[in-house]
């Protein structure tokens, strides 16, 4: 047998090649590391200089524009269209550009807001134009609108702002950013800001669990002895004719697409942004009443489920981040109501009212009449800047109360606000405005209760709005155009004046519950009270969206515990210790997103007015959300021109919401001592283990030249 001539290796071997060893697994942590922090690989796979843009917000320019001659509105109307479009452009590039913005810190401002800045400069130059072409003056106060601001994830996710009123829980993510692209597939892509839903927005600290807030409704005003007590319902359905699109006659007429999300429409059958009055007057209705041809159009609601609806492809829904299953109302309950203080006089064919603000999140709270409860709780709760996660058996309710004074002159304004307004704290009209019949709604759906876990909200439902305003709760509005004729108008007058329910559902019974129309006894009458259930659709404004919500247990930033030290250098015989560190650090919770199709949509802006303080529901709670500055450029909304069927159903998950929900848990923010801590232990046990192996070097060379 011939013997085996290879070197058995001696312990000075073992010694280098122990020391190799601890030298090439040192420098490889510290190379895997410096390429982890290079492309983003932070915990949770987001960038760690993550950029900290969320979304943009400017200034409304239509809302400085008061007082605009009638021969110009129609193309002031378009160029406001203009700057709402060129706000979805630069919100597109935003969310698109993550990368270059990680690598670069001037980039959002360089290369998205200041392009944007210039643009506005050019089409707020040519509104002025065409106010003075009319024989006006163009607002000095126009100038200064050009330039729009970086909106930061803390503000976009409501964190920070010290108003807190029931938060939902905080995301978790790591530097993640809550703008973000989608496809229209509902489902993540690899931005880290999308929630994992595929849209930007809503969040979990969107959401709260509405047992949990305490009562926030105030009393309404007083009826005096010259109260209107009457109502007038009218029965429109739920738009079991699917009729949709992202056009807004009101605020962008003649503007495809001008509003950048999908509408449901119940009454009047032919609204788009080309419909004349003509055409709203020979339209089809779906109201009970032929003889209502008002228009009533709202935002869609969806639920965030990946289902692929009709316009998932579509300009308005899925390429501008309104994603999932589109939600029928079970019910669209619409009344007119009477005033606390007097008569009402009839309301002229053709007038416009806006309620609510659909860029209230960037634009501040000004305009803004959000209204969200569950039913059993709307006498007691009533959120601005929430969505309700309601108990089990109860359904989401959203409510509206427009306003109920008129000029006596305008069917519109420039501003589309001017022209009406709300009652003061004590129910009465101001500046010589006449109180008109109250158009009430109120809207409840069937809602699968979405799950908050881990910072974390699984199949959200939100309001459909524009991409850049996040799909927040406080940007719900609603729309009424009066296309009633004179004849049922007046029944209308008569029965609100009159004391007397009438419209759909009233019945001969229901007489007894409206009290005897007192002539005008000076004291209010007690007997009135009783009143309640006439009035049931007029949302109580809620005097602070409270904080039911414990303030948040920090959550754990997940990182790893120190690795355990390597062994000292001066024990040669482990060579084994490069693999001792190799604990990966825990990662936040992961984020998916999608990558966002261009949205080149035109939108033209609803224009808030400073409203005045009021007992209507309009006068908002401190609302959550920090991001006032200005105002994006106004509440325009959009057409997808689709009145296809909205049937996709996709299981939604209906489970109820954990209790988690209610502990916001602050973010593991990028740059923070957690996440460093987290990024950078492996490098520095690389490097003790780099330089334990290069001492061991040392030292094995020094042995073998004294041994020799």
């Amino acid at each position: 047998m011939k013997r085996n001539k290879r070197r058995r290796p001696t312990g000075a071997r073992r010694s280098t090649f122990a020391a190799f060893a601890l030298i090439l697994g040192g420098g490889g942590l510290v190379a895997v590391n410096a390429v982890a922090s290079a492309t983003g690989g932070g915990p949770g796979g987001s960038p760690v200089g993550a950029p900290g843009a969320a979304t943009i917000s400017c200034p409304d320019v239509g809302q400085e524009l008061t007082d605009v001659p009638e021969a110009a509105r129609a193309d002031v109307d378009k160029a406001l269209a203009k700057l709402d479009q060129q706000i979805t452009e630069a919100y597109d590039r935003l969310t698109s550009t993550r990368e270059e913005q990680t690598q670069d810190a001037n980039h959002v401002q360089d290369a998205i807001l200041g392009p944007l800045s210039e643009q506005r400069t050019a089409v707020i130059g040519e509104i002025a134009n065409y106010v003075k072409q009319a024989g006006a003056t163009a607002p000095a106060s126009l100038d200064g609108l050009a330039p729009c601001t970086a909106v930061a994830p803390a503000q976009a996710r409501n964190e920070g702002d010290g108003d807190g009123d029931g938060d939902g829980g905080q995301d978790g993510e790591a530097g993640g950013e809550a703008g973000n692209g989608q496809d229209g597939e509902g489902q993540g892509g690899g931005q880290p800001d999308d929630n994992g839903n595929g849209a930007a927005g809503p969040f979990a600290q969107d959401f709260v669990d509405i047992t949990k807030v305490q009562p926030n409704v105030q009393a309404k005003p007083r009826k005096t002895g010259k109260a209107s007590t009457g109502t007038f319902t009218v029965e429109c359905g739920v738009n079991e004719n699917k009729i949709f699109n992202t056009d807004n006659l009101i605020v962008a007429p003649g503007v495809d697409n001008g509003a950048h999300h999908t509408h449901d429409y119940v009454g009047n059958q032919g609204v788009d942004a080309f419909a004349s009055n003509d055409d709203l007057a020979n339209a089809e209705t779906s109201c009970s009443e032929q003889g209502d041809k008002s228009s009533y159009y709202w935002p869609v609601l969806r639920v965030q489920d990946g289902t692929q609806e009709f316009d998932a492809k579509q300009q308005g829904g899925g390429l501008e981040g309104n994603v999932g299953r589109i939600l029928a109302a079970d019910k669209a309950e619409i009344q007119y109501v009477g005033s606390p203080t007097g008569k009402v006089v009839a309301m002229p064919k053709f007038l416009r009212i806006i309620t609510g603000d659909a860029k209230a999140f960037t634009n501040g709270t000004a305009n803004a009449n959000a209204h969200w409860s569950c039913t059993g709780f709307e006498d007691k709760v009533q959120l601005t800047d929430k969505y309700p996660i309601c108990p089990q058996g109860s359904s989401v309710v959203r409510s509206f109360a427009f306003q109920s004074c008129w000029d006596g002159q305008n069917i519109d304004s420039a501003n589309h606000r001017a022209h009406v307004d709300f009652a003061d704290a004590d129910g009465n009209c101001r500046n010589g405005f006449k109180a008109i019949p109250q158009l009430t709604m109120r809207l409840v759906y069937d809602v699968p209760a979405p799950v908050i876990k881990n910072g974390q909200v699984k199949n959200p439902y939100a309001v459909d709005g524009f991409p850049e305003q996040l799909h927040k709760p406080i940007t719900d509005h609603d729309d009424f155009i009066n296309v009633m004729d004179e004849d049922l108008m007046d029944e209308v007058v008569d029965c609100v004046n009159g004391g007397r329910p009438c419209g759909a559902g009233a019945g001969a019974g229901e007489q007894p519950q409206e009290p005897q129309k007192p002539e005008e006894p000076e004291q209010p009458k007690q007997p009135e009270e009783p009143q309640k259930p006439e009035e049931p659709q007029e949302p109580q404004k809620p005097e602070e969206p409270q904080q039911p919500e414990q303030p948040e247990e920090p959550q754990e930033p997940q990182e790893p515990q120190k690795p355990e030290e390597p062994e000292q250098p001066e024990q040669p015989q482990q060579p084994e210790q490069p693999e001792e560190p190799r604990d990966e650090p825990e990662t936040a919770p992961e984020e998916s997103s999608t990558d966002k199709d261009p949205a080149d949509k035109p939108g033209a802006a609803e224009t808030p007015q400073t409203p005045p303080s009021s007992a209507e529901p309009r006068v908002v709670a401190t609302p959550t959300q920090a991001a006032e500055a200005s105002g994006g450029a106004g509440g325009v909304e959009a057409k997808s021109g689709a009145t296809k069927s909205a049937e996709a159903e996709v299981e939604a998950a209906g489970e109820e919401a954990p209790s988690e929900q209610a502990q916001p848990q602050p973010r593991a923010a990028s740059g923070g001592l957690a996440n460093t801590g987290a990024t950078l232990w492996p490098a520095a046990a690389g490097g003790v283990l780099f330089l334990g192996g290069v001492v061991l070097l040392i030292y094995n060379r020094r042995r073998n030249m004294n041994t020799n």
